[in-house]
């Protein structure tokens, strides 16, 4: 079967088995930034935008997405979002592991881009059930609390509030 999407910003056509998962089928085209965790879209680690939207690759039959648009973390890298989000992870102090890097930086830039303010016990909610591999709940959500901030502000005026922060607190 073949079916026609936009990858990474390429018009391509994959020639596919309908039933095939969107992560298989990337994986095969060597998308490393697509893991294979536990192939019930939970853990977050083969997390793509599909239109804008993040999801759980696995999840996906490659048959269902003619004509979509799909963006890899390898691709969206590239994005000032992108820099804005590791920007944030920095200052809470997350060292991503690699291997769930696309669930967490994926469900982070669906809360830049609802705009809204939210709380951190809602931010907390929303990103609850992703693999908690290389950062605990506290610091992810402290995290994108600071990608927000300099999504919003800027990154130069975020680190002078970080630093007045971090002085507040004695360290």
């Amino acid at each position: 079967m073949n079916v026609p999407v936009t990858l990474n910003g390429d018009k391509t056509i994959l020639d596919v088995r309908p039933e095939e998962s969107l992560m298989s089928v990337l994986r095969k085209r060597e998308f490393t930034s697509v893991k294979c965790g536990c192939n019930q879209g939970h853990c977050g680690s083969c997390t793509v935008l599909l239109n804008d939207n993040p999801v759980a690759a696995c999840k996906i039959p490659i048959g269902i997405i003619r004509d979509s648009d799909i963006v890899t973390l390898n691709y969206f890298s590239g994005s000032k979002e992108y820099t804005a989000i590791m920007q944030g992870f920095e200052l809470a102090g997350i060292k991503l592991c690699g291997y769930c890097n696309a669930g967490k930086v994926f469900s982070t830039y669906q809360i830049l881009k609802m705009n809204k303010n939210l709380s951190r016990n809602e931010i907390t909610d929303f990103v609850k059930n992703l693999s908690p591999c290389c950062t605990d709940l506290q610091t992810l959500t402290n995290g994108i609390i600071w990608a927000i901030e300099i999504n919003n502000k800027g990154y130069e005026s975020t680190l002078r509030k970080y630093k007045l922060t971090q002085k507040a607190n004695g360290r």
